[in-house]
């Protein structure tokens, strides 16, 4: 009788049975706000790269350029909502403080959530997911996965909601979660959960090196990094940079006289430093310009961050994020929303100034930005928040926790 060969898995893991992870099915429910996909496209490319299924679920005019074409989308939302949100946007940004605040809630993120829904319902439907990854903003995303009994994963794009931003004032804390309640009991859940944060996996896309403390959070809040999407391709005169320390001062979109007035005491801060200085403003926002200073509508921001020494910018995390990616110091200029929780997460990790985006004179930005350009403390403490970025894992961090959520 002829023997027959069995082979014998190796204890090493090769050359024997490798044992794979089950493929399976993540559906993505993000907002109307490009700099929230952004993260989510990075992690849903790893997903796919190891094969599994992704779909997208949320306002397809957004999602379609950011995306791959191709891409599986699924609509939710509201197209009278939509167009309600762009023409009420310009308003919503003139309010500070608690007004800002509730306005946040009561006329965007409680109304997407009904006005998203019922597609995220339909999406479940046709593509059945294994899990749902919900953007923070998105509480149709958790409402839905409830209601079917998903497993599903919180994406927080910004670290801003971990510092207890409103500790301080704990009557509009109760609001806030009294908002994220009465969704719920409106689409019959009675056992409230805050909805912003996953009790089955939390992906933060932020570190302890710039967030604080987070020794204290549950095992299933998951610090993994920033998780940077594609880089925005873009021409750029490279030869005018010519060796001098380079600044992008990137303030977002001036919202007003303050913003030009803001763009203007920067250009006048930096006209007297022997640095370079790429602004990222529309044409003509800033008269006489410095010959020192580059005035560009759109940069190619990842890979020009590669050459700058320094960064001014309102907080948003998404500049936060590349520029200390980069180990770039920063001056921070924070207007409303999460930009002064932020500006405050890099002072205290010892990597930025913040200044006062309404009274800033240019006193004030040359001396905050000689400091930080000067001081190789600065520096060194955006090199401990860069080191600590690279070792939290980003996309493929996160990935490993969604396949052992799903």
């Amino acid at each position: 009788m002829s023997a027959r060969r069995v082979q014998v898995p190796s204890i090493l893991g090769e050359p024997g049975i490798r044992a794979e992870t089950p493929k399976r099915r993540f559906l993505f429910a993000v907002p109307p706000v490009a700099r929230h996909v952004a993260p989510a496209v990075a992690v849903a490319a790893e997903l796919a790269g190891r094969g599994h299924k992704v779909a997208w679920t949320g306002d397809r005019t957004v999602l379609e350029p950011l995306l791959r074409p191709g891409s599986r989308i699924y609509s939710a939302g509201d197209d009278a909502f939509t167009a309600h949100l762009r023409e009420t946007r310009a308003g919503r940004l003139r309010l500070r403080g608690p007004a800002a605040l509730r306005s946040h809630w009561e006329d965007v993120v409680v109304p997407l959530g009904h006005a998203m829904l019922p597609g995220v319902d339909t999406a479940i439907d046709r593509f059945r997911p294994d899990a749902l990854v919900c953007d923070q903003q998105v509480l149709a995303g958790p409402v839905a996965a409830r209601l079917r009994g998903l497993p599903w994963a919180t994406a927080a794009v910004t670290p801003a909601e971990f510092a207890r931003p409103l500790a301080a004032t704990p009557l509009l804390e109760r609001w806030v979660r009294d908002q994220i309640g009465d969704f719920q009991l409106d689409h019959g859940i009675e056992d409230l959960l805050d909805l912003r944060f996953s009790d089955h996996l939390v992906l933060v896309f932020s570190t302890g090196a710039l967030v604080g403390d987070v020794s204290f959070f549950p095992d299933h809040f998951a610090f993994v990094g920033p998780a940077p999407g594609r880089p925005a391709a873009g021409a750029f005169p490279w030869e005018r940079l010519d060796g001098r320390p380079a600044v992008l001062v990137s303030p977002g979109t001036p919202d007003g006289p303050a913003g030009e007035r803001f763009l203007r005491a920067a250009a006048d801060a930096v006209g007297d430093l022997d640095v370079q200085a790429v602004f990222v403003a529309p044409p003509g926002t800033i008269a006489d310009t410095p010959p020192n200073v580059l005035v560009r509508e759109h940069v190619p921001r990842a890979k020009l961050l590669e050459r700058m020494s320094a960064v001014v910018c309102r907080g948003g995390f998404d500049t936060v994020a590349e520029s200390l990616a980069q180990g770039l110091p920063m001056v921070l200029a924070p207007v409303r929303d999460d930009e002064p929780v932020l500006a405050g997460q890099v002072e205290r990790a010892g990597a930025g100034i913040p200044v006062r985006h309404a009274r800033a004179t240019p006193g004030e930005l040359r001396a905050a930005l000689g400091e930080v350009l000067t001081d190789p403390a600065y520096r060194e403490a955006a090199g401990r928040v860069r080191d600590s970025f690279a070792a939290a894992g980003g996309a493929a961090e996160a990935a490993d926790r969604l396949e052992k959520l799903a």
